[in-house]
């Protein structure tokens, strides 16, 4: 796999896949190895996982996380799975976001409906309907703007990643 295209699929697709000849316990090794050696990063491991985020200080309200599974092939080779996502808190604070307006444009869906069955006035109905595609539209810019955001950051988090695989 090459450097760009590597970097072409975190920008394109925040899930990863790939294959390394070596062991998962030695690859896991690596990222308990460099927890001790670096401070730049903060690194977490449970089981086969390796969480990988930025320090507090160094942290933005769009700041990426990357989260790694390193399963075992066989005893000699791994497959490396990883996922950048937000925090936490960031991600469930848009799927509350979310939930409320889907919430909402069901709700007066259902009030217009029976407003418009009753034969009898339904315009605040679809007005805030309306309102609520409205702001799922938002809801997406300001994802795809916080996603850009933190762009750099997640490069940083693959860089790190790719740097400790390669210090067998």
């Amino acid at each position: 796999m090459s450097n760009s295209s590597t970097i072409n699929e975190v920008v394109l697709r925040p899930r990863f896949k790939f294959e390394k000849d070596q062991n998962n316990e030695k690859l896991l090794g690596l990222f308990d190895q460099a927890k001790q050696e670096q401070k730049n990063f903060i690194v977490s491991r449970i089981d086969d996982h390796v969480f990988i985020k930025f320090p507090k200080h160094q942290q933005h309200f769009w700041s990426p996380q990357l989260h790694l599974e390193i399963e075992e092939i066989n005893e000699n080779s791994s497959t490396i799975r990883g996922l950048f996502g937000p925090n936490p808190t960031v991600w469930t604070m848009f799927m509350f976001f979310h939930f409320i307006v889907a919430s909402f444009f069901i709700g007066f869906g259902a009030w217009a409906y029976t407003n418009w069955t009753l034969k009898t006035t339904y315009g605040i109905q679809i007005s805030v309907m309306l309102l609520m595609i409205i702001c799922w539209i938002v809801l997406y810019f300001v994802g795809r703007l916080g996603k850009q955001a933190g762009m750099e950051q997640m490069h940083l988090l693959h860089g790190f990643m790719r740097d400790t695989l390669r210090s067998q």
